[in-house]
């Protein structure tokens, strides 16, 4: 491998923004060409114009460097295999496809989308795969040229069609799937390598421009196998020596078992959205790079240099790679635990301001105060827009006591516990944690109840929660007022 020119490529269409499976193909690439000292490549497929969307371009770049990728040629880094935009390498392809149609392996094709469809329809009616059946069969040279000129008399725009050699096998071995064959006459027929439009498919642009851009390996998602043969048939027909192939396993909901289709909304399946959520790059990073491969050892935590060094493509799994959630909250979790605290708290304070808990260039005093707060609940939070839900107590009081808290407070405990604790409230001039711990410490010695029998009460009465963040220091942001408010009407409850 030392030997080759490693030069790999991630290509995306701007038809969305980046997708969950997008962003791994990409980073297995990127993983590749830095292991191997080689050049990963940033190359746009723009031919679909109609499914083009703005800015589809800009959040494939801007998410790519989110995640930490940066690549060495590509649209905003010009490089010597340039244009890296299919849109503007049009030019590049006519005379490829000119030719193929002098050395008769294309053709251009009459048939209308209508004519396509139904041809479609009736094969599918007969129990048949769809597949394209030529148009000029049978026809004499005189027949078909005069049905040529009848469409071109009618207005029609053809297509180029590639002619697909009869009775040959396509093969390769896959670096990932192992060795792969195909059956010329299983992949439908010839196909379209050139739109009525002028310009090229993807199968055709796709070998072109890795080609002409020298990529010496292609890794990309199990969905391209059967694209693979066709492209073959290409590279033969223009004399040219394909790349490596390496097809990266499915990834499946865990919970359906089914392939991640962007279709399904169980599972939130783009870049742009973990990052509104406040999910962490390197943790996103991090998730995706285990979609499908595996390091050695258990340790699944590793910084994106320690993931370059340890590299190894033959560890890519051929098994679906499971989409899991709750391993992905997990993982952002060790990462927010690890953070630095102002950065996890720049984060969390936006999720409060977008939400409207904190409003818009709060007050230094409330800044410090918010500080507190998301500090409380770093530990807890998967993402940072989690800080909304768990400090619902602190900006619209609590919710509803639930069933099994009402059973804690029926105890005969509950009620001297916090009568004990409102009379030390009330004597208290500083309500800040120290203070707080040191009434709810003289309550114990005052009833002689300590433990859970102590501290459940007093938890459930002020924040009707039986669960939550260290009590003294939730209490000291509640502030005395509604830990007062809260305390006297759990009392007056009990009584």
């Amino acid at each position: 491998m030392a030997k080759q020119k490693i030069r790999v490529r991630y290509a995306p269409s701007p038809t969305g923004h980046l997708h969950i499976g997008n962003a791994r193909t990409a980073l297995f690439n990127y993983l590749f060409a830095r292991h191997y000292k080689g050049k990963f490549i940033l190359r746009i497929e723009d031919t679909d114009q109609s499914r083009n969307i703005a800015d589809g371009e800009k959040s494939q770049i801007d998410n790519l460097k989110w995640l930490g990728m940066d690549w060495d040629e590509g649209p905003d880094k010009p490089g010597e295999y340039g244009p890296y935009r299919q849109s503007e390498r049009k030019g590049m392809y006519q005379p490829l496809i000119d030719q193929l149609v002098a050395e008769g392996k294309a053709y251009e094709s009459y048939m209308t989308e209508e004519e396509l469809a139904a041809q479609r329809e009736e094969q599918k009616a007969n129990g048949e795969m769809p597949h394209y059946v030529d148009e000029y069969a049978g026809l004499s040279p005189e027949q078909k040229e005069q049905k040529i000129a009848d469409a071109k008399a009618a207005g029609i725009e053809p297509v180029i069609r590639f002619k697909v050699p009869t009775n040959t096998t396509y093969e390769w071995d896959d670096l990932v799937k192992g060795h792969i064959a195909f059956e010329s006459e299983t992949i439908g027929g010839d196909f379209v390598i050139q739109k009525r439009d002028g310009m090229p498919t993807y199968n055709f642009a796709v070998v072109v421009d890795d080609h002409m851009m020298e990529i010496s390996h292609v890794f990309r998602g199990d969905d391209h196998v059967a694209n693979t043969p066709k492209q073959l048939m290409i590279y033969e027909a223009l004399g040219w020596d394909a790349p490596q192939f390496g097809h990266m396993s499915l990834i499946i909901n865990t919970e359906t078992g089914k392939k991640l289709s962007k279709r399904d909304e169980s599972i939130l399946q783009f870049i742009e959205q973990y990052r509104s959520l406040g999910y962490l790059p390197e943790a996103m990073l991090n998730f995706i790079i285990l979609l499908g491969w595996s390091p050695v050892g258990e340790s699944e935590i590793f910084t994106l240099r320690e993931f370059i060094k340890m590299y190894d493509e033959k560890r890519l799994s051929k098994s679906p790679a499971a989409f899991d959630a709750k391993k992905l909250e997990w993982i952002n979790n060790q990462y927010v635990k690890a953070a630095d605290e102002d950065r996890i708290m720049h984060s969390a304070l936006l999720q409060l301001i977008n939400a409207g808990k904190i409003e818009k260039n709060p007050a230094p005093m409330k800044v410090e105060w918010a500080r507190k707060l998301i500090d409380l609940f770093k530990r807890q939070m998967s993402y940072t827009a989690q800080i909304v839900e768990f400090t619902e107590l602190f900006f619209n009081g609590p919710e509803n006591i639930d069933e099994e808290a009402k059973e804690e407070m029926a105890t005969d405990d509950a009620l001297p516990v916090l009568k004990a604790l409102e009379k030390q409230f009330a004597d208290m001039t500083v309500f800040d944690t120290v203070n707080i711990l040191a009434a709810i410490k003289a309550v114990q010695k005052e009833t002689g109840i300590k433990g859970r029998k102590l501290w459940m009460p007093i938890r459930i009465a002020i924040t009707h929660e039986m669960h939550g963040p260290e009590l003294p220091e939730s209490l000291e942001l509640l502030g005395y007022e509604l830990s007062m408010q809260h305390l006297r009407a759990m009392i007056e409850e009990l009584s």
